[in-house]
């Protein structure tokens, strides 16, 4: 197992983790005692890095995970998130980050999670009209009171995460990262790095479809929120199956799935970043974990980075 060490202050996780978000919505049907199975059998490989939110469900994902967490809690790096704000019955009420918010949302999460502490506490989304330094230092709070280990950004700027870090350490940056979404190595993984800040990687199949599990539309289920994604819609699965269908052939050739080699080249990135591919199935699991025992030829790694350098994805992120 290939471990990485978060920031300068952070935990050593997992350089493969999993992404819990599918478990409850967003890509259709799911079914709780497989999602149950799937948390279980990871806890089993070693692959103990978890991630959540709030939103996920919403508030059923993190009830979910207070069940596989009982009795291991101790062996899991936890990370939740707040920020993007949605009522029970799942309406979006926009981006919070207002510091009373930070806190009672924290509060809620504990309580869902059944845990008495959070190992990494993202701000999910920037609030436009609350500075960073205002959330950050609510944030700084609950790790005085014992209630968060270490504080994260998703989805943050190069320039947000100076202020924030000037007021309490970062220690993780989550930001989209893959074949296909590379915008974060001009400027923030740089700054990352100079500010000792770690960095995971989600969606770093892009969304299933650097996997080859796409090939058109239609073949998503109703309710599968990527019918709607720029890039999943069929003009644009068209022309970002010419990336698809390169991974694919780096596959064949070496005897392993598209998902093994997207994670096999992202894991060659220096610097070291992890990851938190998401999903609900054991299969899936147990390919992606096996992505860190893959050595892949430096000369494919060093073909999917040209290609993939120069490949203009069809189709915005969200």
């Amino acid at each position: 197992m290939k471990t990485i060490k978060l920031g300068s202050d952070g935990p050593e996780v997992p350089a493969v983790g999993l992404g819990c978000m599918g478990m409850s919505e967003f890509y259709g049907a799911s079914d709780t005692r497989e999602s149950l199975a799937v948390l279980e059998r990871a806890a089993d490989l070693g692959c103990t890095f978890w991630d959540t939110a709030d939103i996920y469900g919403p508030l059923r994902n993190e009830e979910l995970l207070s069940t596989a967490l009982s009795g291991r809690r101790e062996k899991i790096t936890l990370a939740t998130k707040f920020g993007i704000s949605r009522d029970s019955e799942g309406n979006w009420l926009g981006v919070n980050g207002r510091p009373e918010y930070v806190k009672s949302s924290c509060e809620g999460s504990l309580a869902r999670l059944k845990t008495d502490y959070i190992d990494i506490y993202y701000q999910h989304r920037m609030d436009p009209d609350v500075p960073v330094e205002e959330t950050i230092g609510a944030m700084s709070d609950l790790v005085r009171e014992g209630k968060v280990r270490y504080l994260g950004l998703s989805e943050a700027d190069a320039g947000t995460l100076e202020r924030a870090h000037k007021v309490h350490p970062v220690t993780v940056l989550q930001t989209e990262y893959s074949l296909w979404s590379r915008d974060v190595e001009a400027s923030i993984l740089p700054t990352c790095q100079r500010l000792g800040i770690g960095f995971v990687a989600y969606s770093p199949l892009g969304r299933g479809f650097l996997s080859g599990a796409v090939s058109q539309r239609n073949e998503l289920e109703d309710g599968d929120w990527r019918r709607g994604n720029p890039r999943f819609q069929d003009e644009a699965i068209q022309h970002n199956r010419l990336l698809s269908d390169k991974i694919q052939e780096v596959a064949a050739a070496n005897s392993v799935t598209a998902a093994q080699v997207s994670l096999a080249w992202l894991l060659s990135r220096k610097p070291e970043v992890a990851m938190i591919p998401g999903t609900r199935r054991l299969n899936y699991l147990e390919q992606n974990w096996g992505a860190m025992k893959l050595a892949l030829p430096a000369a494919d790694i060093e073909d999917l980075d040209r290609f993939s350098k120069a490949f203009q994805p069809a189709g915005d992120r969200y």
